[in-house]
Protein backbone atom coordinates (compact mmCIF):
# COMPACT_ATOMS: atom_id res chain seq x y z
CA UNK A 1 0.00 0.00 0.00
CA UNK A 2 1.11 3.75 -0.99
CA UNK A 3 2.07 5.61 2.64
CA UNK A 4 0.06 8.79 2.07
CA UNK A 5 1.89 12.03 3.38
CA UNK A 6 -0.03 15.40 3.51
CA UNK A 7 2.03 18.37 4.67
CA UNK A 8 -0.03 22.09 5.92
CA UNK A 9 2.49 24.69 5.11
CA UNK A 10 2.98 27.99 4.11
CA UNK A 11 5.92 27.20 1.86
CA UNK A 12 4.56 24.31 -0.42
CA UNK A 13 7.38 24.86 -3.24
CA UNK A 14 10.02 23.81 -0.69
CA UNK A 15 8.50 20.79 -0.04
CA UNK A 16 7.92 19.66 -3.44
CA UNK A 17 11.47 21.23 -4.64
CA UNK A 18 13.30 18.50 -2.19
CA UNK A 19 10.68 15.91 -2.09
CA UNK A 20 11.20 15.68 -6.15
CA UNK A 21 14.84 14.61 -5.95
CA UNK A 22 17.11 11.94 -4.99
CA UNK A 23 15.53 9.21 -2.77
CA UNK A 24 12.21 11.01 -2.12
CA UNK A 25 11.46 11.14 -6.09
CA UNK A 26 12.59 7.72 -7.07
CA UNK A 27 10.45 6.63 -4.27
CA UNK A 28 7.45 8.98 -5.60
CA UNK A 29 8.06 7.26 -8.90
CA UNK A 30 7.76 3.90 -7.43
CA UNK A 31 4.50 4.87 -5.76
CA UNK A 32 5.81 4.11 -2.57
CA UNK A 33 4.31 7.28 -1.27
CA UNK A 34 2.38 9.91 -2.18
CA UNK A 35 2.89 13.83 -1.59
CA UNK A 36 -0.46 16.04 -0.73
CA UNK A 37 0.64 19.64 -0.14
CA UNK A 38 -1.55 21.96 1.33
CA UNK A 39 -0.99 26.23 1.55
CA UNK A 40 -3.05 26.89 4.12
CA UNK A 41 -2.88 30.89 3.37
CA UNK A 42 -5.36 29.39 0.76
CA UNK A 43 -7.68 29.23 3.33
CA UNK A 44 -7.39 32.59 4.88
CA UNK A 45 -10.36 35.12 5.09
CA UNK A 46 -9.38 38.61 4.23
CA UNK A 47 -7.56 40.34 1.34
CA UNK A 48 -4.18 39.81 2.52
CA UNK A 49 -4.04 36.94 3.18
CA UNK A 50 -3.33 36.90 6.67
CA UNK A 51 -2.46 34.09 8.57
CA UNK A 52 -0.75 35.41 11.92
CA UNK A 53 -1.35 37.91 14.26
CA UNK A 54 0.23 39.37 17.53
CA UNK A 55 -0.02 36.97 20.77
CA UNK A 56 -2.46 38.00 23.57
CA UNK A 57 -1.24 38.56 26.87
CA UNK A 58 2.07 40.59 24.64
CA UNK A 59 5.29 39.27 23.83
CA UNK A 60 7.53 39.19 20.98
CA UNK A 61 6.86 37.73 17.63
CA UNK A 62 3.98 36.52 15.70
CA UNK A 63 1.35 33.60 16.18
CA UNK A 64 -0.36 31.95 13.43
CA UNK A 65 -3.65 32.46 13.68
CA UNK A 66 -6.27 29.23 13.99
CA UNK A 67 -9.09 29.72 11.40
CA UNK A 68 -7.03 28.89 8.87
CA UNK A 69 -5.40 26.28 9.77
CA UNK A 70 -8.48 24.79 10.64
CA UNK A 71 -10.19 25.40 8.10
CA UNK A 72 -7.53 23.48 5.71
CA UNK A 73 -8.18 20.41 7.78
CA UNK A 74 -11.98 20.73 7.61
CA UNK A 75 -11.90 21.16 3.65
CA UNK A 76 -9.85 18.34 3.16
CA UNK A 77 -11.91 15.47 3.62
CA UNK A 78 -9.21 12.44 3.04
CA UNK A 79 -6.46 14.21 4.89
CA UNK A 80 -4.19 11.65 6.53
CA UNK A 81 -4.03 11.40 10.18
CA UNK A 82 -2.83 11.21 12.54
CA UNK A 83 -2.47 14.76 12.47
CA UNK A 84 1.37 15.62 13.58
CA UNK A 85 2.57 19.21 14.35
CA UNK A 86 6.56 19.93 14.00
CA UNK A 87 6.59 21.96 17.59
CA UNK A 88 9.76 22.36 20.09
CA UNK A 89 7.66 21.04 22.46
CA UNK A 90 6.98 17.48 20.88
CA UNK A 91 8.20 13.88 21.64
CA UNK A 92 11.74 13.86 20.21
CA UNK A 93 12.05 11.92 16.27
CA UNK A 94 14.17 9.41 16.53
CA UNK A 95 14.26 5.77 14.49
CA UNK A 96 11.89 4.11 16.71
CA UNK A 97 9.64 7.14 15.76
CA UNK A 98 10.65 6.89 12.50
CA UNK A 99 9.62 3.11 12.11
CA UNK A 100 6.65 3.37 14.05
CA UNK A 101 5.23 5.91 11.38
CA UNK A 102 6.45 3.88 8.29
CA UNK A 103 4.00 1.33 9.67
CA UNK A 104 0.97 3.25 9.07
CA UNK A 105 -1.02 4.04 6.30
CA UNK A 106 -0.66 7.31 6.06
CA UNK A 107 0.04 10.93 7.99
CA UNK A 108 -0.32 14.89 8.19
CA UNK A 109 2.71 17.08 9.15
CA UNK A 110 1.83 20.80 9.98
CA UNK A 111 4.68 23.07 9.38
CA UNK A 112 4.71 26.02 12.11
CA UNK A 113 6.01 29.48 11.48
CA UNK A 114 7.06 32.58 13.39
CA UNK A 115 6.20 32.17 17.40
CA UNK A 116 4.30 28.36 16.85
CA UNK A 117 0.43 27.81 16.72
CA UNK A 118 -2.35 29.15 18.85
CA UNK A 119 -2.86 26.24 21.13
CA UNK A 120 -6.05 26.17 20.25
CA UNK A 121 -4.68 24.44 16.91
CA UNK A 122 -3.21 21.93 18.71
CA UNK A 123 -5.64 21.02 21.09
CA UNK A 124 -8.50 21.06 18.09
CA UNK A 125 -7.16 19.04 15.35
CA UNK A 126 -3.38 17.79 16.42
CA UNK A 127 -2.91 14.36 17.13
CA UNK A 128 0.67 14.46 18.46
CA UNK A 129 3.71 16.60 18.32
CA UNK A 130 7.42 15.97 17.22
CA UNK A 131 10.46 17.78 17.17
CA UNK A 132 13.88 17.04 16.18
CA UNK A 133 15.86 18.13 18.86
CA UNK A 134 16.65 20.73 20.96
CA UNK A 135 17.12 23.73 18.92
CA UNK A 136 14.99 26.16 16.35
CA UNK A 137 14.39 26.50 13.08
CA UNK A 138 12.58 29.14 11.63
CA UNK A 139 10.02 27.11 10.31
CA UNK A 140 8.98 23.05 10.09
CA UNK A 141 9.67 22.85 6.53
CA UNK A 142 13.10 21.50 7.12
CA UNK A 143 11.93 19.39 10.05
CA UNK A 144 9.26 17.93 7.62
CA UNK A 145 11.61 16.82 4.86
CA UNK A 146 13.41 15.25 7.71
CA UNK A 147 10.67 13.30 8.99
CA UNK A 148 9.34 12.22 5.67
CA UNK A 149 12.60 10.89 4.15
CA UNK A 150 13.38 9.29 7.49
CA UNK A 151 10.17 7.15 6.92
CA UNK A 152 10.19 7.19 3.47
CA UNK A 153 13.18 4.60 3.75
CA UNK A 154 11.98 2.46 5.96
CA UNK A 155 8.93 1.53 4.00
CA UNK A 156 9.23 -1.74 1.38
CA UNK A 157 10.52 -0.55 -2.08
CA UNK A 158 11.78 3.29 -0.09
CA UNK A 159 15.25 3.04 -0.95
CA UNK A 160 15.26 0.37 -4.30
CA UNK A 161 17.09 -2.54 -1.63
CA UNK A 162 15.64 -3.01 0.94
CA UNK A 163 18.57 -4.91 2.96
CA UNK A 164 19.94 -1.08 3.00
CA UNK A 165 17.74 0.49 5.68
CA UNK A 166 18.78 -2.53 7.98
CA UNK A 167 22.48 -2.04 7.64
CA UNK A 168 22.59 1.76 8.58
CA UNK A 169 23.16 3.41 12.32
CA UNK A 170 19.70 2.60 14.39
CA UNK A 171 19.01 -0.06 12.09
CA UNK A 172 20.07 -2.56 14.96
CA UNK A 173 19.92 0.30 17.85
CA UNK A 174 23.79 0.63 17.68
CA UNK A 175 25.84 3.59 14.83
CA UNK A 176 26.98 1.86 11.83
CA UNK A 177 30.35 0.40 11.81
CA UNK A 178 33.10 2.48 9.47
CA UNK A 179 32.85 2.46 5.61
CA UNK A 180 35.24 2.17 3.10
CA UNK A 181 35.89 2.36 -1.05
CA UNK A 182 38.36 2.55 -3.29
CA UNK A 183 41.31 2.88 -3.59
CA UNK A 184 42.62 0.60 -1.04
CA UNK A 185 45.31 3.28 0.46
CA UNK A 186 44.55 7.04 0.83
CA UNK A 187 47.77 9.18 2.32
CA UNK A 188 48.83 6.11 4.30
CA UNK A 189 45.60 5.19 5.50
CA UNK A 190 44.65 1.52 4.15
CA UNK A 191 41.68 0.02 4.91
CA UNK A 192 41.53 -2.58 7.37
CA UNK A 193 42.75 -6.09 6.20
CA UNK A 194 39.84 -7.99 7.03
CA UNK A 195 37.80 -5.86 4.62
CA UNK A 196 39.49 -7.31 1.84
CA UNK A 197 40.07 -10.85 2.90
CA UNK A 198 36.95 -12.03 1.23
CA UNK A 199 35.54 -14.00 4.53
CA UNK A 200 32.10 -12.66 4.82
CA UNK A 201 31.75 -13.97 8.00
CA UNK A 202 34.68 -12.73 9.11
CA UNK A 203 33.77 -9.14 8.39
CA UNK A 204 30.16 -9.75 9.12
CA UNK A 205 31.49 -10.08 12.82
CA UNK A 206 34.15 -7.44 12.34
CA UNK A 207 31.20 -4.75 11.24
CA UNK A 208 29.18 -5.70 14.54
CA UNK A 209 32.45 -5.49 16.62
CA UNK A 210 33.12 -1.52 15.39
CA UNK A 211 29.57 -0.87 15.05
CA UNK A 212 29.39 -1.73 19.40
CA UNK A 213 32.51 0.06 19.79
CA UNK A 214 31.52 3.22 17.94
CA UNK A 215 28.18 3.27 20.02
CA UNK A 216 29.83 2.78 23.41
CA UNK A 217 31.99 5.47 22.71
CA UNK A 218 29.73 8.12 21.11
CA UNK A 219 26.38 6.93 21.78
CA UNK A 220 26.84 4.93 25.63
CA UNK A 221 22.60 5.66 25.57
CA UNK A 222 21.82 3.33 22.48
CA UNK A 223 23.79 1.23 24.73
CA UNK A 224 21.74 1.76 27.96
CA UNK A 225 18.71 1.63 26.17
CA UNK A 226 19.88 -2.19 24.45
CA UNK A 227 20.33 -3.55 28.13
CA UNK A 228 23.50 -3.34 27.93
CA UNK A 229 26.23 -5.65 25.93
CA UNK A 230 25.72 -9.51 25.56
CA UNK A 231 28.23 -12.09 26.02
CA UNK A 232 28.63 -12.23 22.51
CA UNK A 233 29.06 -8.61 22.31
CA UNK A 234 31.36 -8.79 24.46
CA UNK A 235 33.87 -11.66 23.05
CA UNK A 236 33.16 -10.42 19.20
CA UNK A 237 34.47 -6.53 21.20
CA UNK A 238 37.52 -8.64 22.71
CA UNK A 239 38.31 -10.18 19.58
CA UNK A 240 38.16 -7.21 16.34
CA UNK A 241 37.90 -4.46 18.43
CA UNK A 242 39.04 -4.03 22.15
CA UNK A 243 38.67 -1.01 24.10
CA UNK A 244 41.49 -1.26 25.97
CA UNK A 245 43.59 -0.47 23.30
CA UNK A 246 45.30 -3.70 22.84
CA UNK A 247 45.85 -5.56 19.42
CA UNK A 248 42.31 -7.25 17.83
CA UNK A 249 43.05 -10.48 18.02
CA UNK A 250 40.93 -11.69 14.89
Amino acid sequence: MTLRVDVLTLFPDAIHQYASTSVLGRALERDVWSLHVHDFRDATDDVHRTVDDTPFGGGAGMVLRAEPILRTVSQVPDLARPIIALTPSGRTFTHEVARELSELNGFTLLCGRYEGFDQRVLDLVVDDEISLGDFVLAGGELAALCVIEAVVRLRPGGLGNDESALDESFGDGLLEYPQYTKPAEVEGLAVPEILRSGDHARIAQWRRAQALRRTIERRPDLIERRGGLSDQDQALLAKYAPLDGTAPTG
